[in-house]
Parts: structure tokens; sequence; C-alpha cells
């Protein structure tokens, strides 16, 4: 059942921000390791939207992967869906602080763009119909301010390096595709994350290992919403 049955408003699309350059946080690959890294990633996430029924949940489902990750072409997105659908804004790209990586490495989504976005919104608060953002990207606490002063109801990030893209993303998922508030979703994503790479990273006995604590998922808003509304 789309959003927008139970909502009864603007039907609700998903904007899914997606470019991994094939980069691992700490290693340095070959060209050819980090292209194959780059094409399984971003599959695998497209297999994921499918699986747990974006396609099937959403209104639309708006995918800008590689040569399309670019700030001026997100910020082109948003303003243009905005005309006809609610929005919720998946990212899975890398950050760094007070920024989205985009398209090789070599696009950075920043100042420029966010700045562009809020002199369009403050003249016109119609132009801009943003509702949750949830990011994968390193950093992402460092960007909540910006999603928040552009009209999103609730957002997540990370303080430092996200080290746990996965079970994160699955999780949330299929906690929030199948109805669960968004808080909770990114909550059992980040405590699913945590329980499984503790069994993996080094113990100490005295604190949790630097990576659970810079991955730490911190949610931000006005309200708590489900995909339905």
């Amino acid at each position: 059942m789309a959003a927008t049955a139970l909502t009864g408003a603007k039907p609700v699309a998903l904007v899914v921000f997606l470019e991994n350059v094939g980069h691992i946080q700490g290693l340095s690959l070959p060209g050819w390791a980090m292209a194959a890294v780059d094409w399984v990633t971003e599959e695998y996430a497209k297999v994921l939207l499918h699986l747990y029924g974006a396609h099937r949940r959403y209104d639309r489902v708006i995918i800008l992967e590689d040569a399309d990750t670019t700030g001026p072409n997100l910020a082109r997105t948003l303003l243009s869906a905005s005309r006809t659908h609610t929005l919720d804004l998946l990212l899975l790209v890398h950050g760094e602080n007070g920024v989205l990586v985009g398209y090789r490495g070599k696009e950075f989504v920043g100042a420029e763009t966010f700045d562009a976005l809020r002199t369009v919104y403050r003249d016109d608060p119609s132009s801009l119909d943003l509702r949750a953002v949830y990011g994968l990207n390193c950093y992402g606490l460092s960007l909540a301010w910006n999603w928040m002063s552009l009209g999103a109801q609730v957002a997540n990030g990370a303080a430092g390096v996200n080290w746990f893209p996965e079970p994160s993303l699955s999780v949330f998922l299929r906690n929030w595709l199948r109805g669960e508030p968004y808080s909770k979703a990114v909550q059992c994503s980040n405590e699913s994350a945590n329980r499984w790479w503790r069994r993996i990273l080094p113990r100490r006995a005295e604190a949790d290992h630097p990576w659970i604590t810079s991955s730490r998922q911190v949610v931000v808003g006005q309200r708590d919403v489900t995909i339905h509304g």
C-alpha cells in the first residue's frame, strides 16, 4: 500500500542519493577493486529497496546515482519532485564534516547547495516538501541543522565516521518500510549494528570500541513520523 493511501494528502516519494565511489574507510584499494566495490554496493542497495518493498510503499522512487550525485542535481530534483510529492530522502553516500561526497568522490554537496535551497524555501516554503532524511554518511549529524532548516520533520546522523553501513541500512529499511516510527527504525538499526559488530571488534573492558562511539546514530527533528505520515 503506497503511503499516500493513508495520509490522504500529497503522494509520497523517496529520493535516493546513491554513490559509493568504491571507497572503504581505512583501506587503499586499486582502481579495479574500487570500481567493483562501487558497483556491488550500489546494486546491493537497490536490491534492498526492492526486497523490503520501497517501490510498493512509495508512490514514486527517484534514484540519483553516479554522475547524477551532484549538489545542483540534488537541489533540482528536490524542488521539482516537491511540486507533486512529499519527499523522504535516503542518503547512501560518503560524507565529511558538513558535506556529502558525491560523484567519484570529487563532487561535494555542502554550503552552496544548502544555501541555495534555503533561499528558495525562505521565499516560498511550499517549494520544498521534505519530510524524513535518513543517511549512512559519515558525520551526518553535522548536516542535521541543514535538513531542519529546509523543513524536514526528522533526520539522523552519525557524530563521526560511520563504520557500520550494514546491518544498519537493511534493518532500518525493514523496520521503516513496514510502518515503524522513524526514531524506532533508526534505534533498532543502530542497536543491531552495535550488537553485530561487538562480536567482531576487539573487546574493551572499560568502554565501547571507538568505532561504535563514532557510528552512534542521533535522531533530531520536530516530530516523529512513519512512512504513512
